[in-house]
């Protein structure tokens, strides 16, 4: 009993990160900002957070007792959302190579993980949840039969279960992608090199033409440097983004930065670096300019393309 009535604060108290996140970022964004990391609409974290905090204290009543002081409320939550958040940031880094949120520009952060003012904000978060929204949660129990917790957390383990194995294998298949895309985008780039290096060698072949156009000829050596820079702009990144998912557009835009390979040089993480920057960037214009509907029909496109094969 106590399991599933855990579980189903779990959900609930996701579902209602989920709420609170997709407003904040809506309103600082001014664009609709779906802050799920899932495919539902839940934020994992909010809920361990809560239910953590919650288990703690229910284990110590002492700590629910109306006399405990705030200051103590808030330095606990503030501990435990600290250890929450370190976690599941390193957590998602190790399997994903990636950031979904990155404090290095805020004051006192530990490894761009957590910081400070962070921090602060949830343990004042906390103080509510443990002195309103458990104690009103916990009152809804006396008032709901434990054979609806056991079928809700059943019910509600299997749709998370599913949620979880469609995420994991979208963002593998993203992750997958990304490096194929990157290798095609340097193969490509490689060829343009060579073809801008000739330039000057067909323009040495061709003295005559070279007699009759000598403002173009002069002309020409800048328009040759200029064209290696052209080189991994936003616009030739454009066809590959049409490639992804909508969902899988989504994530990359939620995503902060992208974490260099220790296996591979400098140069090539740079390489890498700059080309899911560009990726992202397009993406995130891309949306901007069609919307939702720009992302379902890249659905549309890639679902009839996997049926044709």
């Amino acid at each position: 009993m106590a399991l599933a009535q855990y579980f189903t604060e779990f959900i609930f108290y996701s579902f209602l990160g989920w709420i609170w996140e997709s407003i904040y970022c809506t309103i600082r964004e001014k664009n609709w900002a779906d802050r799920g990391f899932l495919f539902g609409p839940i934020c994992p974290i909010y809920g361990s957070f809560t239910v953590i905090t919650s288990m703690v204290f229910s284990a110590v009543p002492k700590l629910s007792d109306p006399s405990f002081p705030l200051w103590g409320v808030f330095l606990l939550c503030a501990f435990v959302s600290a250890v929450t958040e370190y976690t599941t940031s390193w957590v998602l880094e190790k399997r994903f190579h990636a950031r979904w949120w990155d404090y290095n520009d805020m004051p006192l952060s530990i490894n761009g993980r957590i910081c400070v003012p962070a921090t602060l904000g949830f343990g004042v978060a906390g103080v509510f949840i443990v002195r309103y929204l458990i104690p009103a949660v916990a009152h809804l129990h006396t008032l709901i039969h434990p054979i609806i917790y056991e079928v809700s957390a059943l019910v509600l383990a299997m749709l998370l279960g599913a949620d979880i194995a469609l995420t994991e294998a979208s963002l593998s298949t993203l992750l997958k992608k990304v490096e194929d895309m990157h290798a095609e985008f340097n193969e490509k780039a490689e060829e343009n090199y060579k073809k801008i290096a000739a330039v000057p060698k067909v323009i040495a072949a061709a003295p005559k033409v070279i007699a009759a156009a000598p403002k173009k000829i002069a002309a020409a050596p800048k328009a040759i440097a200029a064209v290696p820079g052209i080189i991994g702009e936003k616009l030739q990144v454009l066809p590959y983004v049409r490639n992804l998912s909508g969902y899988q557009v989504r994530v990359l835009k939620k995503m902060k930065r992208f974490i260099p390979d220790r296996k591979k040089t400098d140069a090539q993480n740079k390489s890498r670096m700059a080309f899911l920057k560009n990726l992202k960037e397009t993406a995130v214009e891309l949306t901007r300019r069609h919307g939702p509907a720009e992302s379902s029909k890249a659905d549309t496109e890639q679902n009839s393309a996997q049926e044709a094969k």
